[in-house]
C-alpha cells in the first residue's frame, strides 16, 4: 500500500508513547467506513506483522439501521485481502434516534449509543482493547468544542480503560494529521461509504473545522501549538513526550 511508511510512522509512535498494546491484545478496529477508521485498520494490520509485543486484529463495523441498508461488502473484501476478521453488528440507532426519539442534536446521543454496541460487541468476541481512528486534529478540535461550547478544558484520551466492560480504548492516530489520512485513503483507494445520516457535515464539529482552518491562515502553525497545549498541560492522559516538532516537521515534509 502506498503511503503506509508514513502512516506506521506516525501511528507507532503514539503507541510507543502511550503504551497502547500489551503482548497478547486482542484488538477490535471500530470500522464506521470513513477514511480515518478504515486506515487505522489498514496501518494495524501491517503493524501487526512486526510489532515486537504480539497481538491479534479484528474489525467491527455497527450498522446504524439507514433505510436503505448500506452495503459493507467492499470493507469485508479488504478485511479479506488484510487477513482481518471482520463483524458487522446490527443494530436500530437511527430508528431510535431520529424516528422515536426525534433528537434536534442527535450527535451526542448516536455517538453514546453507537460506543456502547461497539464495545458490547468487543468484549463478546473476546477483546481486550477497541481501537478508534482519532487523528491529530480530531484532538485540537475536540479541545476545542469543549472549550467553546461547554466552558471546559477537556478532551478523549489517547488510553482510557472502561472498567464497567473491561476494555482499553486506545488512539494509534492521535500524531496522524487529517491531510495524511486523506492522502493515505485517495492513495490506495480505500472502500469510504458517504454517511447518510441527516445531521453529516451540518454539526458543531463541521463548524469549528471551518473556524480553525480561518485561523490558521493568519496564525501558521495553530493546530501543533494547541496540541502543545494540551500535552504540556497533561490534559486527560496526554503529556509532553517531545515528539511534537518531529512530527510537525514530518508533516510538513510531506505537503512540501
Amino acid at each position: 500500500m502506498e503511503n503506509m511508511k508514513r502512516a506506521l510512522s506516525y501511528t507507532r509512535r503514539a503507541i510507543d508513547d502511550y503504551s497502547m498494546i500489551n503482548e497478547g491484545d486482542k484488538i477490535a478496529v471500530g470500522v464506521s467506513a470513513g477514511k480515518d477508521s478504515l486506515t487505522l485498520l489498514c496501518a494495524m494490520a501491517a503493524l501487526r506483522r512486526f510489532y515486537p509485543k504480539k497481538f491479534e486484529l479484528i474489525a467491527i463495523t455497527v450498522d446504524m439501521g439507514f433505510e436503505p441498508r448500506q452495503d459493507f461488502s467492499a470493507i469485508a473484501e479488504l478485511c479479506r485481502e488484510l487477513d482481518v476478521e471482520y463483524h458487522v453488528v446490527p443494530s436500530e440507532i437511527y430508528k431510535i434516534i431520529f424516528e422515536v426519539r426525534q433528537e434536534k442534536n442527535p450527535c451526542s446521543l448516536c455517538a453514546k449509543m453507537r460506543r456502547g454496541a461497539l464495545h458490547n460487541a468487543a468484549k463478546e468476541l473476546g477483546c481486550t482493547s477497541v481501537a478508534l481512528g482519532h487523528h491529530f486534529d480530531d484532538v485540537v478540535e475536540t479541545f476545542m468544542l469543549n472549550l467553546f461550547f461547554e466552558g471546559r478544558l477537556g478532551c478523549f484520551s489517547p488510553v482510557t480503560y472502561l472498567s464497567r466492560v473491561g476494555l482499553n480504548v486506545i488512539r494509534p492516530m492521535i500524531y496522524m494529521p487529517e491531510k495524511d489520512v486523506a492522502e493515505f485513503s485517495k492513495k490506495n483507494s480505500l472502500p469510504v461509504l458517504s454517511s447518510p445520516c441527516p445531521a453529516d457535515k451540518n454539526t458543531e464539529r463541521e463548524e469549528m473545522k471551518t473556524l480553525l482552518r480561518t485561523l490558521e491562515r493568519e496564525n501558521k502553525g495553530l493546530r501543533y501549538r494547541i496540541f502543545g497545549a494540551i500535552t504540556r498541560g497533561e490534559l486527560d492522559g496526554f503529556r509532553d513526550t517531545g515528539r511534537l516538532e518531529g512530527i510537525r516537521q514530518y508533516a510538513d515534509e510531506a505537503n512540501e
